[in-house]
């Protein structure tokens, strides 16, 4: 039977889950705890690198539509070598990075429900807990857990917007967000940095690219549409934050300061309501995730760039990386702090997108692209990546955390370099038909 087709509001969906998943349930406290008042303008800033960059995967699905999405951009741009395998090893560990941001969303959350005495406990447990049963659940019925998405996605964004219109009508003090209680400029940018992760989700459109009904109306409207829409919707639940919670008290609450906020609008219920939608928004994403992550790994040894037994499948799933993510999130969301956690995440995906960025500005003229937007997209990519590490390398007792980001990037340049001589193997380009004019 054919694979139906995705039409443009299907695509729009995919980059809009991808996007709002347990990121913004986890990093929220972190950013105001980082950016102070200026935390709304943080998610702007962040958004507006995902905008630049957002362009360079619309041009390049347009031209290279395929289920590899950025594997394959980064192929076709770069041809065979260590640094194009590297990179995309540096993306695998990036999307552990991201699961371990879910758990510790999901287990920070369901932990808000029990004594404050036994929260740490109860945090590491569900944390623990959701990552094996997931990975069990992929195991033995993908295709039924994936079917879920679409409604745990909607009950998400319906009690989302439940909080930022019941949030915004209830008064709240607009003078915590007033310039006089932003940061400076350059610890704005880093701060808004450190969340950038909340943004990555876009990308997964790519992997839709090659069975849209309408790919050159749909593939603006999911990227750019996506990304624009996802903006104000971040910027309204930071508003709502830090509208209706001092400083103070998003410090002590940072972990779960959506369900915070939303108990000092709406009471008990409203703490329920928030973190029933952290629950299904973070379980959702690392189900998504996971399901994704073994054809991710599928694709990369399918390139040649990674060993060949996960090319391998069981019961049609190709499930050996999904495991390999499983084990590798459940010790970086229980040994590594969240701070720590989310900096490595979004400096992986800026040396990512700034790949993609350059990708698209070396193959301009297939891609039919203006260079000059992907070249802002680089730009801005290497000034947030290097606001993020400068940003975490003053901070103190913070920068033994840059030694994660540079063992992240030795791991994946070792890992390829060492495969590569062992076996022989070297990245085999696919041939790609554009999607055609209408």
């Amino acid at each position: 039977m054919a694979e139906s087709k995705v039409g443009t509001f299907s695509a729009l969906s995919i980059g809009i889950g991808g996007m709002v998943g347990g990121g913004i349930f986890a990093v929220t406290g972190l950013t105001v705890e980082l950016t102070r008042g200026a935390a709304p303008i943080a998610f702007v800033v962040a958004g507006i690198v995902a905008m630049l960059t957002a362009y360079s995967y619309w041009r390049l699905s347009l031209r290279y539509p395929s289920k590899g999405g950025t594997v394959e951009f980064i192929n076709v741009a770069f041809g065979t070598g260590t640094l194009t395998g590297a990179l995309n090893i540096l993306l695998c560990l990036s999307y552990v990075i991201l699961l371990a941001v879910y758990a510790y969303a999901f287990g920070a959350y369901g932990a808000s429900f029990f004594p404050e005495a036994d929260y740490e406990f109860w945090k590491h447990t569900l944390l623990t807990g959701i990552v094996v049963l997931l990975a069990v659940v992929n195991w033995f019925g993908a295709d039924v857990a994936i079917r879920s998405e679409n409604a745990f996605n909607s009950v998400k964004m319906v009690l989302l917007a439940i909080f930022i219109v019941v949030g915004l009508w209830m008064p709240l003090d607009p003078s915590r967000m007033a310039p006089d209680m932003w940061v400076g400029p350059f610890e704005l940018v880093a701060g808004a940095m450190v969340i950038f992760l909340n943004y990555e989700g876009f990308e997964l459109i790519a992997n839709a690219s090659n069975n849209l009904k309408n790919p050159r109306r749909a593939l603006p409207v999911a990227y750019l549409g996506g990304v624009l829409l996802v903006i104000i919707v971040y910027v309204l639940i930071a508003m709502v934050v830090v509208g209706h919670l001092d400083f103070e008290a998003i410090a002590a609450h940072s972990d779960y300061s959506l369900s915070t906020a939303a108990q000092a609008v709406m009471g008990k219920w409203g703490h329920i309501m928030i973190v029933v939608a952290a629950l299904l928004a973070t379980s959702s994403a690392i189900n998504a995730t996971f399901y994704g992550s073994g054809r991710l790994t599928y694709i990369i040894a399918k390139s040649g760039e990674l060993p060949g037994e996960l090319e391998r499948d069981f019961r049609g799933q190709p499930l050996e990386g999904m495991i390999i993510f499983a084990v590798l999130t459940l010790v970086v969301g229980n040994f590594i702090p969240l701070a720590a956690i989310a900096t490595m995440g979004s400096a992986g995906f800026l040396l990512i997108f700034l790949a993609v960025n350059a990708a698209n500005m070396k193959v301009w003229r297939e891609t039919e692209s203006w260079w000059w937007m992907s070249l802002l997209g680089v730009l801005a990519c290497l000034i947030a990546l290097a606001a993020l590490i400068w940003q975490t390398l003053v901070t103190p007792g913070q920068a033994w955390q840059v030694l994660i980001l540079v063992g992240m990037v030795v791991i994946s340049l070792v890992v390829e370099w060492g495969y590569r001589a062992a076996t022989g193997r070297s990245i085999m380009l696919k041939h790609f038909r554009p999607h055609p004019r209408v």
